[in-house]
């Protein structure tokens, strides 16, 4: 459905794209104008150079004439003491103009550059959940990282290309007018047919940086996937798979670089070949028309006008760099104009009692054609145990989902002490939520800052502490090698399994939220910590209302409720010793499961 929308929407232009990106450098405004002002400098030294080269031809047949006899502090100043003198000086405000212009303007790139990957960030942390289900993590590291790179050449390089070759350009161009206006008006009419090659490449460019950039986001997937499932991969030899996965998205990224070059390659040399034929045309304007130009003069002009060449190539080489810059940003700026997670809420409360009630619900993921969930209704009072059940499908990790608003419901109601969810504010409602999965998220930290994470991280030591204990986390806890203060690596790679659900299970019970919901949070557990774990929920739940979505159903056989789901739908519910004498699906499913764990316990 967005991918529909987004067809429709029309493209902005280039230059659209390319004057946001520069609005970013609002912030910098003052050092952007130092190095405007350097660029400025250094460009005007170019014509001071060839205007130094008159005077030196002049100057071969009388070099103890004064260069400026109407000056009268400098009227004794010989050309051969004036001219190697003016260049050094000349040299040195170069020098001058090309530091501020360069320094500045990296400050400038640099700010740019981490304001653009902070708000990419702050970007991903607002938006809601159905956008990381249509776009995989790789592009989106790869938006942060090589998309950023290619915005920095185009709010760079670019920008200090287009201003000081701009520059000197112009003052180039000035000069010559002033030297002899009618010859520099033939240069001008070479500058239509430069004007149609740049246009024409950087559609070209634009258009290959797009693929690029896709190509980018498709290496880092795959590397991002083989490195985060290394041990599926080894374990069920699927390193030449991925190997083959890899080279594949590299060579498709190298063959798209390659056209880019090719492009660059082909495009250069024919605007070069064009510029010199103006050049030789010019040249022999000026053999045949030189008048009384002394030689000084057309040497001057002449040097004046081969500087141009330089300049204008250069500008045009910086289209690709330019549309690089505009294909990343039009990424980068398509995430940050992507609404953010909805919430129209006004209800905060302070304190919820955990009363749950959810009436007629019904659920269909964006853009899928069949309901996950139909008319579900059914309700929890403070401290109850609400047990959802189900073969996989049935839809329990979605109604699970839409009580924190990962997603948003349009059909039915879920209330929170009599409050549809919707109106709650969406910081104020999660905050009275906990949630445990079954997959467990841990990040390469503490263990105590883990435990203690986000709204937690004001927790005192003896908080976690108590929390761990209360999980029954803290026995290894405490035989780690600096115990809270043990990193626990990626994702929690140095701990087992069991070890890291029991982390994810203390931070819960850390939160102290009345409402907790634990969707196969134990299901990761050896069976001696599931027992640890049985007791300390049991211990913990007072008070609080329990959403369990349970896989192994003798973890649930105490709820005081037990909801069973087929198909979207409850199609049972009562308490474990009801279920199992109607002789229904849940009596099937416990049946199945017993007859599955007897050999086990053999």
């Amino acid at each position: 459905m967005s991918s529909d929308a987004n067809s429709k929407r029309p493209e902005p232009s280039s230059l659209a794209i390319y004057f946001r990106l520069l609005s970013w450098i609002r912030p910098y405004i003052l050092l952007f104008l130092l190095s405007l002002l350097g660029y400025v400098i250094f460009a005007s030294t170019q014509p001071m150079l060839a205007g130094m080269l008159k005077y030196f031809v002049d100057g071969l047949t009388h070099p103890e004439a004064a260069l400026f006899p109407n000056w009268p502090l400098l009227a004794d100043w010989p050309i051969l003491q004036a001219v190697p003198a003016l260049i050094v000086l000349i040299a040195a405000w170069q020098g001058l103009g090309s530091f501020l212009g360069n320094y500045f303007l990296a400050k400038v790139s640099l700010g740019l550059v981490h304001d653009l990957r902070v708000a990419l960030l702050q970007s991903l942390l607002r938006l809601p959940n159905g956008y990381f289900d249509v776009h995989n993590s790789g592009h989106l590291i790869s938006r942060i990282t090589f998309n950023v790179t290619m915005v920095t050449g185009a709010a760079t390089d670019a920008v200090k290309v287009v201003i000081r070759e701009g520059l000197t350009v112009v003052f180039l161009f000035a000069y010559l007018l002033w030297m002899n206006w009618k010859l520099t008006l033939v240069m001008l009419a070479i500058l239509p047919l430069i004007a149609l090659m740049v246009s024409r490449a950087s559609k070209k460019f634009r258009k290959q940086s797009k693929k690029i950039q896709v190509a980018m986001g498709d290496v880092t997937h795959v590397a991002s996937e083989t490195i985060q499932g290394f041990r599926v991969v080894r374990s069920f030899g699927g390193e030449a798979y991925e190997a083959a996965r890899f080279i594949d998205a590299s060579v498709d990224n190298t063959h798209k670089q390659l056209r880019m070059i090719r492009t660059t390659a082909i495009y250069t040399p024919l605007l070069q070949l064009v510029i010199y034929s103006a050049m030789a045309v010019l040249m022999f304007l000026v053999l045949y028309l030189r008048g009384d130009a002394s030689a000084g003069d057309l040497v001057a002009y002449i040097t004046a006008a081969g500087l141009l060449p330089k300049p204008i190539r250069q500008l045009s080489e910086v289209s690709s760099t330019i549309q690089k810059g505009v294909a990343g940003a039009q990424s980068i700026f398509e995430q940050l104009d992507t609404p953010a997670e909805r919430d129209r809420g006004t209800v905060e409360r302070e304190a919820v009692s955990g009363a749950l009630q959810v009436k007629g619900l019904s659920f269909t993921y964006p853009g899928a054609a069949q309901p996950v969930l139909q008319d579900v209704s059914f309700s929890a009072q403070p401290g109850q145990v609400v047990a959802l059940v189900g073969r996989s499908g049935s839809g329990k990790s979605t109604l699970a989902s839409l009580i924190p608003r990962f997603y948003h419901h349009e059909q039915g109601q879920i209330l929170l002490d009599g409050v549809e969810i919707e109106d709650f504010k969406l910081v104020n409602l999660r905050r009275h939520i906990a949630l445990v999965t079954q997959q467990v998220t841990l990040f390469n930290d503490s263990v105590l800052r883990n435990i203690a994470y986000g709204d937690l991280a004001d927790a005192s030591l003896d908080e976690v502490k108590s929390a761990a204990d209360a999980a029954y986390a803290a026995e290894f806890i405490e035989r780690l090698p600096q115990g809270y203060q043990t990193m626990v690596g990626e994702n929690g790679v140095l701990l087992s399994g069991g070890q890291r659900q029991r982390l994810a299970i203390a931070r819960a019970l850390l939160k102290n939220a009345p409402l907790l919901i634990l969707d196969e949070a134990t299901s990761a557990l050896d069976t001696e910590s599931e027992r640890h774990i049985q007791a300390a929920l049991e211990r913990l739940m007072h008070g609080r209302t329990t959403l369990v979505i349970a896989h192994r159903l003798s973890t649930i056989e105490k709820a005081d409720l037990i909801l069973v789901m087929e198909q979207g739908r409850i199609v049972e519910q009562g308490r474990h010793a009801e279920l199992l004498a109607q002789g229904g699906l849940y009596a099937s499913l416990h049946a199945r499961q017993f007859a599955d764990d007897e050999p086990a316990a053999c």
